[in-house]
């Protein structure tokens, strides 16, 4: 691989992509912070770490719609260079439920967020990174959960399962290309301070369950970010279909 690392990490206008975002800068790589909504935090990360040495531009796309996702990547092509990695962090948690409660509107939006934008993304990435096409390499981190082997029930069933696909998708995928000179892995973070559980219904969500957690606390969005990072690095180099748990044991 190129040592000109350039990174798109999605969703990453707060929580776990914001981090992710800024320990890839810290570390070298040019990155893409993408967002669907919040433009001034995107574009506050981005001045932070183009202020400090990086490399960062904004670009927003909702990761879900097709088209979206061809510009996002023709953005990064001119803007930044050659692709090297990508983070599938894009995803939305509804409010608390049981699934006899859920609508249609409320499982599609659900589904396609979280796990038809993984598979757009991967799909643009591929066509940049492998072999079949003249790429150099790259690495895909997905983004899971420790949901998809929980279940979250009376909760978020719904997220869970469209995080039970991104783990599908990582295993398949990394199969399909790994010849190609593509590793693609995943983290499955646990209960994580981060503004996704006010989108659930609960902001204080983490504190509550936390005594359920073996190491007795939340984890912290940095720590998440670090273990993707390692996942991209070269010291991963022999390291594909591979889930790291970043869920203090739970």
């Amino acid at each position: 691989m190129s040592k000109n690392r350039i990174a798109i990490v999605t969703g990453s206008s707060r929580g776990i992509g914001a981090a992710t975002a800024e320990v890839l800068a810290g570390l070298g790589y040019a990155v893409c912070v993408n967002y669907v909504a919040d433009k001034t935090s995107a574009e506050s990360i981005v001045a932070s770490l183009n202020e400090n040495g990086g490399r960062a531009i904004a670009v927003k796309a909702d990761v879900s719609r097709e088209l979206e996702v061809a510009h996002l990547f023709e953005r990064v092509d001119k803007e930044l260079g050659v692709l090297t990695a990508l983070v599938n962090n894009a995803g939305i948690l509804k409010p608390q439920t049981r699934v006899e409660d859920m609508d249609e509107h409320r499982i599609n939006a659900i589904l396609t967020t979280n796990v038809t934008s993984a598979f757009l993304c991967c799909k643009y990435a591929i066509k940049r990174m492998s072999s079949r096409y003249d790429g150099k390499g790259g690495a895909i981190v997905n983004v899971s959960s420790a949901a998809s082997r929980i279940g979250s029930p009376g909760e978020y069933v719904d997220y869970a399962a469209s995080k039970g696909a991104m783990d599908s998708l990582t295993r398949g995928l990394s199969l399909e290309v790994a010849d190609e000179g593509i590793r693609v892995n995943c983290v499955r973070p646990g209960v994580i301070y981060t503004q996704m559980h006010a989108d659930g219904g609960e902001p204080e969500r983490v504190d509550r369950v936390a005594a359920s957690v073996p190491m007795k606390r939340g984890g912290q969005p940095s720590e998440v970010a670090n273990a993707v990072a390692w996942l991209l690095s070269d010291e991963a180099s022999y390291v594909t279909g591979t889930f790291v748990e970043a869920s203090g044991g739970r």
